[in-house]
């Protein structure tokens, strides 16, 4: 649907009264996760999902996790099975817009209706406990030596901490092509790879790796956030002297040809369960920024983050 034709609805629906706030009270709801069970995506579905059932926006919420080319195919599966259901919504973030950029699939985002940006999160590099790398300055003289020795594992080929690895290989004169990526199809296949000592270096948001670093089975090594993240003693990359900074964000979209005042709708189911301490806690546990956003803002943040990422990805040496 045409944004103007969308927002020229929504101002009508609110002029009759008719925004139905409250027609999805006690609705059963359906959320498809692109990825498998266990990283970024899984944990933000299921605690939004929880959001949505305590803050009885939802009396239920089944879950579909289908991973696979950074949620490019879960994101054809939503758009084919779900036009017009009013009560589907599908996680995403920008990660699947990397996985667009890169693999130019025949469903993109404009299949589906955008419904809320959620949170922004930052990717944590780790490496085993045992491992002889202690430090970033250990990894990146060990790339810059034998580039292809260090196996950089991670979400699928084009997610953030992919991009990072590139970027940084930039920063340090190593050839980006060079850098040896591994690319999973969900958060539990990359924590064993890196519990089991399969990669050199894995790269996350901090909420997949946390328990593990307290449990002193990985070692965090540098974070691509601007500044260091509150109650995480991890330097920052740019603090380490390599100049690489990149966020990572996850949203919400709901099915192809829902109707202005569906939509309307669903995002306020959403920004009803943002407000539940259930998604508060959720925010505290994963040490996500809370980043809610909806509406013409949304879209607009979205076509601008896809811009940004391609000149990112191109400066990186990834297209």
């Amino acid at each position: 649907m045409r944004r103007d034709t969308f927002l020229k609805s929504m101002l009508a629906a609110a002029a009759a009264g008719s925004l139905p706030l409250s027609a999805f009270a006690g609705a059963n709801l359906k959320m498809m996760i692109p990825a498998n069970p266990g990283g970024g995506w899984d944990g933000t579905g299921r605690a939004l999902g929880k959001a949505l059932i305590d803050s009885k926006a939802a009396d239920t919420v089944q879950y579909d996790n289908k991973g696979g080319a950074a949620g490019v195919i879960g994101l054809a599966q939503f758009a084919n099975a779900s036009k017009g259901d009013e009560n589907a919504l599908m996680v995403m973030g920008a990660v699947m817009l990397g996985g667009i950029i890169t693999t130019k699939p025949p469903v993109g985002l404009d299949k589906v209706t955008p419904i809320a940006r959620l949170t922004s999160e930052y990717n944590v590099f780790v490496v085993p406990a045992q491992s002889p790398l202690k430090t970033m300055k250990d990894v990146v003289e060990q790339f810059k030596k034998d580039p292809g020795s260090v196996k950089w594992g991670g979400g699928s080929k084009g997610s953030t901490e992919h991009i990072s690895a590139s970027m940084l290989a930039g920063k340090v004169g190593v050839d980006p092509k060079k850098v040896n990526y591994i690319a999973f199809r969900g958060g539990g296949e990359a924590v064993a790879a890196i519990l089991g000592n399969n990669v050199t270096v894995g790269g996350s948001g901090y909420s997949e790796f946390a328990e593990y670093i307290k449990a002193g089975k990985m070692r965090a090594i540098g974070v691509t956030s601007e500044q260091r993240l509150p109650g995480i003693n991890v330097p920052t990359m740019r603090e380490l002297g390599y100049d690489v900074v990149l966020g990572n964000w996850r949203g919400v979209y709901g099915a192809p040809d829902i109707t202005a005042a569906q939509r309307a709708a669903l995002t306020e189911m959403v920004i009803k369960a943002t407000k539940s301490e259930a998604w508060k806690e959720a925010l505290e546990t994963n040490k996500w920024t809370p980043a809610l956003l909806t509406g013409k803002a949304f879209d607009d943040f979205v076509d601008e983050s896809f811009a940004s990422l391609r000149g990112t990805m191109h400066l990186a040496g990834m297209l």
